[in-house]
């Protein structure tokens, strides 16, 4: 009588070498991202009238960015704590509508800043509109 061994001992050794391409292929992909929204950001931070090179710099972007739409720039200081991000955000896409209206958008558009940021940014990085301190 033959006993078979059903178990599989070419995947526990996988297993390591693969959670390890994943966590690779991730961490490329994040920083690819921030890549891109730093560059928008720094384009529009640029037709705002700011130094693109702050769309770089983590938390002190938001902080810009919330100050460009006329809310308390110190609320970026709160992304890193769980509950109060919530708050940030919400004060963030207030700033977004602000933002919108100061490029001469219509308000409908935060919806578009809310659902799709990169879009959103590359929108504005890119169309001729020209930034109205006034509005908003």
């Amino acid at each position: 009588m033959y006993t078979y061994d059903y178990s599989n001992n070419v995947a526990a050794e996988l297993a390591p070498a693969a959670i390890t391409i994943i966590v690779l292929f991730a961490f490329l992909f994040v920083a690819v991202v921030y890549a891109l929204n730093a560059f928008l950001l720094g384009r529009v931070f640029k037709k705002a009238g700011l130094a693109q090179w702050i769309a770089w710099v983590p938390f002190y972007n938001t902080w810009k960015l919330l100050e460009l739409g006329g809310q308390p720039g110190f609320w970026a200081i709160f992304l890193v704590i769980s509950p109060l991000n919530i708050v940030t955000a919400v004060f963030t896409y207030i700033a977004m509508y602000h933002i919108g209206l100061k490029f001469g958008k219509d308000g409908a558009w935060v919806v578009l800043g809310i659902f799709l940021p990169t879009v959103w940014l590359a929108i504005l990085a890119f169309d001729n509109s020209k930034w109205q301190a006034k509005k908003a």
